[in-house]
């Protein structure tokens, strides 16, 4: 099994927010994972998408899984991701983020040394997304999920992370923008007037 090569796009969430299915996004009158695929693929070449609509993803050359453990949260999406992955380490996405950076990728693909996670860390927050997880965090994540524990960030704790600083980040992304997401319309018209 190579050590990368799978990135998991996210794609389970309610939406409540925004009004309507974020996997239906569009970006320039394309599907956000569309507009995407191009950039994931200089560096991955296994597109796996967790959502509880697989349906939508038809067509669309990507592998799209549902949830093993569903109703809770990110971590269930990221259980899957790891039990279907085709790597290692799995890069890890949301289907309403609409930034890439394959140097970015890179960089953190760079800085892993047998650690189970790798993530950014600004101040005492991380962003558990741009963000690598091992097949070696399957245990204790599903030792979570079984006992409703649902936080990204009592996970790391447990985990052999590797906490990249913000400092390093934002040679790749200067205004952060690499981790935004969009969960309102508000920010969904905000982003498409900036594109």
């Amino acid at each position: 099994m190579k050590q990368f090569g799978t990135v998991a796009i996210l794609a389970g969430g309610a939406s409540s927010r925004m009004g309507f299915d974020k996997q239906l996004l569009k970006i320039h009158h394309q599907r956000l994972i569309a507009a995407l695929q191009p950039s994931l693929r200089e560096v991955f070449d296994d597109v796996l998408v967790v959502t509880n609509r697989p349906e939508l993803y038809d067509g669309l050359g990507v592998r799209a899984v549902c949830d093993i453990l569903p109703g809770k949260g990110p971590l269930s999406g990221l259980h899957a991701a790891l039990h279907h992955t085709k790597s290692e380490y799995v890069y890890a996405l949301a289907c309403d983020m609409p930034r890439f950076s394959g140097d970015y990728a890179r960089f953190l693909q760079s800085q892993i040394a047998n650690q189970d996670a790798c993530v950014t860390q600004t101040g005492e927050w991380i962003e558990p997304f741009h963000a690598y997880y091992g097949k070696n965090a399957l245990p204790t994540l599903e030792n979570d999920l079984l006992a409703d524990k649902t936080s990204v960030y009592y996970l790391l704790k447990k985990l052999n992370t590797l906490y990249v600083p913000e400092a390093s980040a934002r040679a790749f992304t200067p205004d952060w923008s690499l981790f935004c997401n969009l969960n309102t319309k508000e920010d969904y018209q905000r982003f498409l007037s900036q594109c």
